[in-house]
Order: structure tokens, then C-alpha cells, then sequence
């Protein structure tokens, strides 16, 4: 299997930590693109209409897309119950899958506004209405904190443990600790997993 990336992409550290938590991380070869918001990379978009990553190319040479579909077939793979079966707990995962995704989502829209569009074009009310939907986000995770797992996670906490590590990342200036407590002590003890270490994001 063959997965286009950029080591910057969230979305691309949630299919990084799936594979390593089932086991299937060196079945992987990691292909470096150049991933952008405006610029189209061919060699993405030979693979993916949508011209983003994570893109997995399989050995047969179909293509998987997004992260969502992904992580789920990573982990049938590997067995490691990141996608539990039919039930109250699969809805639940997913459903904070979603908002871990949604985090992300927001987050990097409100980046590309400042990074990616000339100064004379950006919305800063656009640009604060998804903080605004960051924040938001972030009460949800605070307030479901306690009931998050640690060991043996679902893909509920590692989109959520992943948007938690891009605000670090790329937001340091909202210092969302010091208002999230509960959510703060959660992710201490999750980012110290060998998972997450192994997929720290960096700029290339």
C-alpha cells in the first residue's frame, strides 16, 4: 500500500496513528506531495479526483479517500476495534470522529484564510466565525472528556486527540488548556501514546 501525504495534514496523522495502533504502519510506504488548497498536485490527483490527502493507493492500484474511509479500512485490516461493531458504541465513535473532523475542519479553513488568500481578499468575519466554531467544538470535547478512553481508543478519540495536537500546533495563541481543563488532562495522557509520538506533525 502506498499513502500520499504531507507531514503538516491532520487528516493525514489520524490514518498515521490508525496504522500504527493496528499494526499495519510498515505495510505502508509513505509518498511525500505537495498537498495545497489552491494548487493542484498532479500526483495526487491521478489518484484522487479531489486532488487531497491522506490518498491511499492499494496494492491492486484502487484509491481510497478521504480519511474516514481510510482509517476504517486500515483497521479492518489489523483488528485493533478503532471502528466498533454495529451498536451504541459505533455511534458514538463516529459521532465524535465528527467532531474531531469538524474541529480540524474549522481550524484549517480559519489558517488557509490568513496563509493561502492575499491580504487584500480575507474575511476576518469569516476568519471568526469558525474560531467560533472551534471554540465550540472544544466545550463539547471538555464537557465529554471524562468519558473518553485512553488505552484501546476509537476513532472517536484519535480525530479528536489529532485536532487537540493541530491546535497546538498551528493555533498556540488560543492556549485552549487553560478554559478546557477536563479536555486538557485527557489529552496529556493520550499524547504520550507511542502512536501519537511516532505522528507528530513538523513543517517540511
Amino acid at each position: 500500500m502506498q499513502l500520499l501525504y504531507a507531514p503538516t495534514s491532520p487528516f493525514v496523522r489520524k490514518v498515521m496513528v490508525c496504522a500504527h495502533l493496528s499494526g499495519q504502519a510498515a505495510r505502508i510506504q509513505w509518498l511525500d506531495s505537495a498537498a495545497h488548497p489552491v494548487r493542484r498536485d498532479g500526483r495526487i490527483a491521478a489518484h484522487n479526483p479531489l486532488a487531497k490527502v491522506p490518498t491511499l493507493i492499494l496494492d491492486d492500484g484502487q484509491s481510497l479517500y478521504d480519511s474516514r474511509v481510510i482509517c476504517e479500512y486500515i483497521d479492518s485490516l489489523g483488528g485493533a476495534g478503532i471502528f466498533p461493531a454495529a451498536g451504541p458504541a459505533r455511534w458514538t465513535a463516529l459521532t465524535r470522529q465528527a467532531l474531531g473532523d469538524g474541529l480540524l475542519d474549522a481550524a484549517l479553513l480559519a489558517r488557509y484564510e490568513l496563509t493561502a488568500r492575499p491580504a487584500e481578499v480575507q474575511w476576518p468575519v469569516w476568519r471568526e466565525a469558525l474560531l467560533t466554531k472551534v471554540a465550540a467544538c472544544l466545550q463539547a470535547i471538555d464537557a465529554a472528556a471524562p468519558e473518553l478512553a485512553t488505552a484501546a481508543p476509537t476513532i472517536g478519540e484519535i480525530a479528536i486527540g489529532c485536532g487537540l495536537g493541530y491546535l497546538d500546533f498551528r493555533f498556540p495563541e488560543l492556549d485552549w488548556r487553560s478554559s478546557h481543563p477536563a479536555a486538557a488532562r485527557w489529552h496529556a495522557g493520550f499524547a504520550q501514546l507511542p502512536a501519537m509520538q511516532a505522528t507528530l506533525p513538523h513543517d517540511a
